[in-house]
């Protein structure tokens, strides 16, 4: 896993290096290690369409075949049209419940292996092994399994009962590793790195082409004194770092108060030092996602009581719940029945407007009154299109509504989860200018890197060779972000076959040149 273990040459250019080794990397660096995907003759696919479109040339690898005609016609629960092709061809008609045999036959061909370099901080599977240990993923397992290893089998020889179709993240980190064992990918893995640096290297007066320097540290030990330089140069870089570093932040007055907290994990230690019970005073929980989902789960199983706020509508059909089926995700469709049937509702405006004349809006009482002891979910109260304003150092929380209506709570703790922002400090200016709006940071939802669909190529680089995938460029599930991964491999593959042809045009020309040159040699002494 160290430098000194890759036997990289000092001046040496590397095919690729990609940094981050979640889930995006490890597929990637399986399809450059090559693992190469064919068309089964033995199993056809459901969509006749695409079938048809694929026994045109069954010789051809799906890396050389033209991606983009594959897509058309497709449809899928992603945007990216690469990311839905692959995913049927993996998963055929899975949206419906079908089980259908993948129609890809998967062959290992050394010969097209591309030298790779896959970089990230902590062990293969990336964010996967930061995730609470308890919670069942968001997506059926057989959607966050990567090529080549089915992860219910594998789970099957993990525990004996697999109850249903979703995992702990804990499994699926422990899958990833796994995987990158199973595969023998080890030795393109370089862990316990951090980029500092990729910036574009000129040509040098050998004539060497421009290429891309990544520089950074590899740590050896426990201590910042254990972290070793390092600087690669290489044709191709790959983004892949995914969006969970930097927790997104209100930016209101308060926020870094000592009992506001951006993670969940904040809470999981709160709870492990028992300062959370249900004698607490309610824990204020910020944001309509997921996690936020999970830490009401959380504070909720303690008998904790939760305020919970969020700028959208119950009904909006953007708020994650109202997309998940019931019977597949029953504690999500529990916190939707508790935001939705336990909503705060602000008493009646005072007779006397004197009240009203120093804080315009209105601001109601500093405390609350609890959730009915009738209801099924009693110490839990919502606050639909709902922000907070500021945070105070004596506990109290500033609401507002989107009508103006002021409301301050008393609590014990806040928790802000309302996502999290990609650390990419490594490149030029936080890599702004990447993405679809260049004056905007780069943001997962509002904001993702800018690539071509069909090759994940970054539209906005200095220079050729750089690549994103997954969660930086929209992909937040791990069942379409192997779409990128295809992408790339295949326009690596054919950038490949082109230079190739470049260099046997070349040698041809030079050969016809030694042949005119032979000739006029041979006329001048017959002459």
């Amino acid at each position: 896993m160290d430098f000194q273990d890759k036997e990289i040459i000092p001046g040496e250019v590397l095919p690729v290096v990609i940094i981050g080794n979640g889930p995006s990397g490890i597929c990637l660096s399986y399809l450059l290690s090559g693992r190469t995907p064919y068309l089964s003759p033995e199993v056809s696919h459901p969509n006749p369409l695409l079938s048809s479109k694929l026994g045109e040339q069954p010789h051809l690898s799906l890396l050389e075949q033209d991606l983009e005609y594959l897509c058309e016609g497709l449809e899928g629960r992603s945007s990216n049209p690469v990311a839905v092709l692959f995913d049927s061809l993996l998963l055929p008609d899975s949206d419906f419940g079908l089980d259908h045999s993948s129609p890809l036959d998967w062959r290992y061909e050394p010969e097209r292996s591309v030298p790779h370099l896959v970089l990230g901080r902590g062990p293969p599977g990336g964010a996967w092994h930061a995730m609470e240990c308890s919670m069942l993923t968001l997506s059926l397992a057989n959607w966050m399994e990567l090529p080549g290893l089915k992860l219910k089998d594998w789970m099957r020889e993990k525990r004996r009962n697999v109850r249903n179709d979703r995992a702990t993240p804990a499994e699926i980190a422990s899958y990833y590793q796994h995987y990158v064992s199973q595969m023998s990918l080890e030795q393109n893995f370089a862990c316990g790195t951090t980029v500092t640096g990729v910036t574009r290297q000129p040509s040098n007066q050998e004539g060497s082409p421009p290429c891309w320097r990544v520089t950074g540290l590899q740590r050896h030990g426990s201590t910042v004194s254990d972290e070793v330089p390092f600087s690669l140069l290489a044709h191709n870089v790959v983004l892949a770092t995914g969006t969970h570093d930097i927790p997104a932040r209100l930016g209101v007055e308060g926020e870094s108060l000592p009992h506001v907290c951006h993670s969940f994990w904040e809470l999981e230690a709160a709870i492990s030092r028992g300062e959370l019970d249900k004698s607490s005073d309610p824990v204020l929980v910020v944001g309509a996602g997921l996690t936020a989902a999970d830490a009401v789960l959380a504070a909720h199983h303690l008998n904790t009581p939760v305020y919970h706020v969020f700028r959208r509508s119950v009904n909006d059909p953007g708020l994650i719940f109202n997309q998940l089926p019931k019977l597949l995700y029953p504690e999500y469709h529990k916190i939707h029945q508790m935001m939705t049937q336990q909503q705060y509702q602000a008493p009646p405006p005072p007779q006397s407007h004197a009240h009203n004349l120093q804080t315009s809006p209105s601001s109601s009482s500093s405390s609350l009154p609890p959730a009915s002891s009738s209801s099924s979910y009693s110490g839990y109260l919502s606050f639909p299109r709902y922000k907070v304003v500021a945070f105070r150092p004596d506990k109290k929380c500033v609401l507002e509504s989107d009508s103006g209506e002021r409301t301050v709570l008393q609590i014990s703790k806040a928790l802000v989860l309302i996502g999290a922002h990609p650390n990419l400090s490594f490149l030029r200016e936080n890599g702004r200018g990447l993405g679809s709006y260049p004056e905007e940071p780069i943001t997962c939802r509002r904001n993702p890197i800018d690539v071509d669909p069909f090759t994940n190529k970054v539209l906005g680089a200095e220079g050729p060779g750089l690549y994103a995938m997954g969660p930086l460029v929209g992909e937040n599930f791990v069942r379409f972000l192997k779409g990128g991964a295809l992408a790339i491999a295949s326009d690596l593959a054919k950038r490949h076959r082109g230079e190739e042809e470049e260099d046997r045009e070349k040698y041809q020309a030079i050969d016809r040149f030694m042949d005119r040159q032979k000739r006029m040699e041979n006329e001048i002494r017959e002459s």
